[in-house]
């Protein structure tokens, strides 16, 4: 089962969003009144965003979009058949996503999780994010979430270089830097 991460497009993300994984949707849903799969797949492509294929059918969307200057929000959401992406999901942002977000200037990198969403507690370790705190009532009906980040400071391995090796493969070709809106 070849695993690939390409350049989101609003048709995989829409596909992905449309066909979530239960730990995703009420994760979704706790944080937005009104959504829908194309809103949520057009939200996805302001920033970096890339998707995560298994067997060429898309799986898993994730990236980070700036909210303003310096401090990014990193999303991920999927299918049922994400949990296969995760560790070159894993890799891929540890070599370019990570990368790209600090060469733009990133200050800081926040992430929220459902506080009963066991799996994306345990990723976001991994991924070597700091809990910061738990947020009481975030979600809708009150539910918890917390906040993970990470933070110039703990990026000492991070490359700071424009453009990687790795980041020009993903970008494709062209290097038309991919995921952005208007791209």
């Amino acid at each position: 089962m070849p695993i690939r991460i390409v350049p989101a497009t609003l048709r995989d993300l829409s596909y992905i969003a449309a066909n979530l994984r239960p730990e995703d949707r009420a994760e979704i849903d706790c944080q937005l009144d009104h959504w829908s799969p194309a809103l949520l797949a057009l939200t996805a492509l302001q920033g970096f965003a890339y998707v995560a294929e298994l067997d060429g059918n898309p799986e898993a969307g994730f990236g980070a979009a700036e909210q303003r200057g310096g401090l990014w929000i990193a999303w991920s959401w999927g299918t049922c058949r994400m949990r296969r992406c995760v560790p070159e999901i894993t890799r891929f942002f540890h070599a370019v996503l990570g990368p790209q977000v600090a060469a733009k200037g990133a200050w800081r990198v926040e992430a929220r999780a459902l506080a009963d969403n066991e799996l994306a507690l345990r990723w976001l370790d991994r991924l070597g994010a700091t809990q910061r705190c738990r947020l009481p009532g975030y979600g809708r009906n009150g539910k918890d979430f917390f906040l993970y980040d990470w933070t110039r400071e703990g990026w000492n391995n991070v490359s700071l270089s424009k453009t990687t090796g790795t980041e020009a493969a993903a970008a494709g070709a062209d290097r038309a830097g991919q995921g952005r809106a208007g791209a």
